[in-house]
């Protein structure tokens, strides 16, 4: 069935008018001049084609047309807060998708979560492995990226970006390379992997020496696993932590930014 098109703002304007019995009063709720509400409810009563209002010596009252659609309108207008309030439970919800490279979430972001989560025991995280899903299809509320910025998003830097050499003790002296690592000139790599994250298992392992983010790696070096040998150094790209606009002025997204950045 076709629906009929609502000129809700004039609805509104003629709720306050009757409520009111005034469009002085209506004007001073609805913040705008009497002569606006006049010509709302002008344009109303043409939409509808019946009288709403009259002028007696009393002061304004409601035509018996005007009378018959009040109930329903204002219990229409109840169920749009509903509406609303509905489409903001998300908002409200204590359920996070974050896409999150694997590992910087094992070595940055899952302790910080863990520790966000007890002070706050009924939130829930859903982890999603892609950090360049796309925000709609995978309904995300944050990603972490390795970029030099934000771009069109709402973001903030979560570590320092610097970057550092780094092999096991004893480990052998080779390079290990991985999309977005800088080799020395006429260096050559003798493991080649996929991310970060396989470049920081094989360092651990023995294979070669790798150039990663600091972040990646204060744990291995602090549990001697890992020895820097250059560095640290600053570099463009930094863990950023972004979303749209919609998505980072939600109470929930502001509260864990929060705590991230403290």
């Amino acid at each position: 069935m076709k629906r009929t098109h609502l000129p809700l703002n004039a609805l509104r304007v003629y709720d306050a008018a009757a409520r009111h019995l005034s469009f002085t009063r209506a004007a001073d709720e609805l913040a705008v001049t009497p002569a606006a509400v006049g010509q709302q409810i002008r344009a109303l009563e043409d939409h509808l084609g019946v009288v709403l209002f009259r002028r007696t010596s009393k002061g304004l009252e409601l035509t018996e047309e005007g009378c018959a659609g009040l109930d329903a309108l204002r219990e229409g207008f109840l169920k749009f807060e509903e509406s609303v309030q509905a489409m903001q439970a998300g908002q409200a919800s204590d359920r996070y998708t974050i896409a999150v490279p694997r590992e910087f979430y094992a070595q940055w972001l899952g302790a910080r979560l863990a520790s966000f989560k007890a002070a706050n025991p009924d939130i829930q995280y859903h982890i999603v492995a892609d950090e360049n899903a796309d925000f709609t299809e995978a309904n995300l509320d944050l990603a972490v990226r390795l970029i030099d910025g934000p771009g069109e998003l709402e973001g903030v830097e979560l570590a320092a970006a610097q970057r550092v050499v780094v092999a096991a003790p004893g480990g052998q002296d080779s390079w290990i390379s991985w999309p977005g690592s800088s080799l020395p000139d006429n260096a050559k790599s003798c493991v080649t992997t996929g991310n970060p994250g396989q470049a920081l298992s094989s360092a651990i392992a023995g294979l070669g020496k790798a150039e990663l983010p600091l972040p990646l790696v204060e744990e291995a070096v602090n549990a001697g696993k890992l020895e820097i040998l250059e560095g640290p150094e600053d570099t463009r790209r930094g863990y950023w932590l972004v979303a749209p606009l919609p998505q980072w002025r939600q109470k929930k997204v502001k509260a864990l930014v929060a705590h991230l950045t403290a």
